[in-house]
Formats: structure tokens, sequence, C-alpha cells
């Protein structure tokens, strides 16, 4: 990603309503759908500046990945020890079958071998460990926000299931999030495509309008896992080592 990119979020991952609501159905998602065991040794790959460490922590130890340095400097500041910076796909140095969960939020998209990216997060599970991510959907909602975030695919559902097949993950549920927001989204993104104002903008919303988003995306935590969502910005999956 470019720099600008992790400074963004160095400034906004604890007040922008797309964060703040994230974590929330992450968080649900993991307790309902994941169900790590008690004291779970927990790795997160690609933490950017470490936002979502504090909410991983619940379900046990949490380790962590990060390769922009800025970002991991960050990210090590939240966790309180050092922050690894080995890359997908071969997160060379970094344990096999040595962990009970591993998340990748919004960074399988920016690998270009996608399938190499699953096949070393495999070698780090332990043997029945699950693995949890999420990606943009929609190719046809590709716009100036995945060309600043360096993202090289937005998925289709069928083609992230086909992601899984041949690979030595073992995929057990999928489905879409941010889904009650998404009739706004393909307004905002129409509006730009016609105005030329496709910018990629990322900034903090008013206050109150940034306080009503967050209450709207932070209801898929009361549904996910429970009911399959409608259409969504992203797709989240759960699959297993074997």
């Amino acid at each position: 990603m470019e720099r600008q990119v992790y400074d963004r979020m160095a400034e906004l991952d604890q007040l922008h309503w797309w964060y703040r609501a994230q974590r929330k159905v992450l968080s649900a998602l993991i307790a309902r759908v994941v169900r790590p065991p008690r004291n779970a040794r927990i790795l997160e790959v690609g933490c950017g500046t470490g936002h979502n460490l504090a909410m991983l922590d619940i379900f046990g130890t949490v380790d962590a990945i990060e390769v922009d340095p800025a970002a991991r400097a960050l990210a090590e500041q939240r966790l309180g020890r050092p922050v690894g910076s080995a890359p997908l796909p071969d997160l060379e140095g970094v344990p096999s079958d040595g962990f009970d969960l591993i998340g990748s939020f919004d960074v399988i998209e920016h690998i270009d071998d996608d399938r190499a990216a699953l096949a070393g997060i495999a070698r780090c599970l332990k043997p029945g460990g699950k693995f949890v991510m999420t990606v943009p959907a929609h190719q046809w909602m590709w716009s100036a926000h995945d060309e600043v975030n360096h993202h090289r695919r937005r998925y289709s559902k069928t083609g992230l299931e086909a992601l899984f097949e041949g690979s030595p993950l073992k995929l057990e549920r999928i489905g879409y999030l941010n889904s009650l927001l998404f009739p706004v989204a393909m307004a905002a993104r129409a509006a730009g495509r016609i105005t030329g104002k496709d910018d990629g903008d990322d900034t903090l919303p008013p206050a109150p309008l940034n306080a009503a988003l967050e209450a709207v995306f932070a209801q898929e935590a009361r549904l996910i896992g429970r009911v399959p969502l409608p259409p969504g910005l992203s797709l989240w999956a759960v699959a297993s080592g074997t």
C-alpha cells in the first residue's frame, strides 16, 4: 500500500466508523463461528497499525506480522512486544503448526499469488486450527480506493470458494459483511464515476454521520454467522487446517 494509506490508517483507526464497526463484527464472527480454544495462540498476518490486536487479545495470546516499518512500529506499541516482518506467501521464520487461529483481514487481495498465501498460512496452523479472513467483494466495485491500496483483485463469492479448492485449507463457512450499507456504497461509487470524483476519499465523516454509519454496520455483529447476509462490500471466510 502507499505510505499515505498507512498514515491515514494510523490517524483514523480508532475513530472512523468502518474500523470501529468492523472490529465488533469480526469479534462476533470469531466468537460465534471460529470458536477458538481457551487461551488460543493467535497470529494476525498483515496487522497494519495493530488496530485489531486488542480485539483479538480477548481470545488468547496474540502475535502479529506487518511488513511496513512505520505501521509495524505503531503495532508494536499497541501490542507491547515485537511484531514480525515476514511477508506472505512464505512467512519465513514463522513456526509451523504454531497457531490455533490465524487472521488476515483485508490482506490477501494485496498478494500476487493468493493461493500460495493460503498455503503459507496453512503451514503455520496447528492441525485443526482455524483461519479467518476478509477481502473486498465484487470486481465491478473497483474504484480509486482499490488503486490507492494496491489491491490486485476484488473477489466474487464463487471466486473465493475456488481459491480454497485444492489448497491445504478446508473451507468451512463463507459469507458477506458490510451488507446493510451496500446500497449506499453502490450509489456513492456510481455518483463518483458520473461526477469524476472517484478519488478513494476515506476522510472522517462529520461526527453525527460517522456515528450513524457505525451503528448501522455494527448491527451485523448480531447477524453474522447466524443468518446469511445479502451481498455486501466484503466477504469473509473461515477455513480449517489439516
